[in-house]
């Protein structure tokens, strides 16, 4: 066995993600999408920034009070028309809460502000509540029974402590065949395809439930295979991308895999609060994969994350011209 390949066996069976890292969707309304997001949600703008590849856009994270990692939904502003939805897509996104208890009192408050939603309903095993953001941003909260790190609660938040986001996941995807995704998420990411669940609008459709690191609700890519859908035109209220979390140490071996395993990705990518690799998996949905650390404080002072445009270094020289073609949000 060459040295290579003895490298991806060990890899094989050391390295593993952790869970879901953070998911980043598009918006055209930014500012009602803070408002909802803040207001509604009572999640923490942590970091106010600009998308790295497009300065002319902001990319908002929402987060637990610190940014921890696996509780960031974030957002490109994009102008774009709204999503039109299919497969070969991320089609929708579970954020965590704790108990029954929680679930209830977020019906009632869905209820106070207008928020479209479903009834409360099992799914997987799990007490589940489905609804969308104003654009039509498919979420749902699942009452994760306590799984996953701690998150910090937010004092400021319009939401009782109790019943705060804990985090994201699961995550569901849709493509339309799952042998070759399947083969990525297994032998690449070294996955476990756990069980199998129906679709809860379809039980003929199958999910497939794919656990990283120890399993639980935060660290679950749930997959559905639907070949009859159209394919996806990604749009706002759709999603861009799903990362995935690893310990810092681990980053550079990733690296490595994927080129051992010759899988097509961007190659190393410092994004300054973490550092990321992108690999479009063999369906088309976009996956990254992102460090822990170093965090959204490296450049911040902890009480006041998010109340301010913040840029990575190679950005700053451009400020004004960047701040002039950013709207207001606040």
């Amino acid at each position: 066995m060459t040295g290579n390949l003895l490298r991806v066996q060990q890899h094989r069976w050391i390295m593993k993600l952790t869970g879901i890292h953070h998911l980043t969707a598009i918006s055209a309304a930014i500012r009602e999408n803070h408002r909802f997001y803040t207001q509604t949600l009572g999640m923490r703008l942590v970091k106010r920034s600009v998308n790295q590849d497009d300065v002319s856009a902001y990319h908002l994270f929402y987060a637990d009070a610190k940014g921890s990692p696996g509780t960031d939904l974030t957002f490109f502003d994009w102008p774009v028309p709204r999503e039109r939805r299919g497969t070969r897509s991320i089609i929708r996104t579970c954020l965590r809460v704790n108990g029954e208890a929680a679930l209830k009192w977020w019906v009632q408050r869905f209820d106070e502000k207008g928020v479209p939603h479903s009834e409360m309903f099992e799914r997987d095993g799990r007490l589940t509540l489905r609804f969308e953001d104003p654009e039509g941003q498919r979420l749902a909260l699942v009452d994760d029974g306590g799984a996953g790190d701690p998150p910090t609660a937010w004092a400021r938040s319009p939401v009782p402590k109790e019943h705060q986001i804990r985090g994201l996941g699961p995550i569901v995807i849709s493509i339309p065949t799952l042998t070759p995704t399947d083969t990525l998420l297994t032998r690449v990411f070294n996955m476990c395809m756990a069980r199998e669940c129906p679709h809860p609008d379809n039980p003929g459709t199958r999910v497939h439930v794919f656990e990283m690191g120890g399993g639980g609700p935060h660290a679950e890519l749930h997959v559905a295979v639907q070949p009859d859908l159209p394919m996806v035109g990604q749009g706002a209220g759709g999603v861009h991308h799903v990362a995935f979390r690893t310990p810092d140490v681990n980053y550079d071996a990733w690296a490595e895999r994927l080129t051992e395993f010759d899988v097509p990705n961007s190659g190393k990518v410092d994004r300054y609060w973490f550092r990321s690799l992108y690999v479009r998996e063999p369906n088309g949905v976009l996956f990254e994969i992102a460090t822990d650390g170093p965090g959204f404080a490296v450049d911040e002072d902890p009480a006041t994350l998010g109340e301010h445009v913040v840029l990575p270094p190679f950005l700053e020289a451009h400020r004004p011209q960047i701040l002039a073609n950013l709207k207001p949000i606040d």
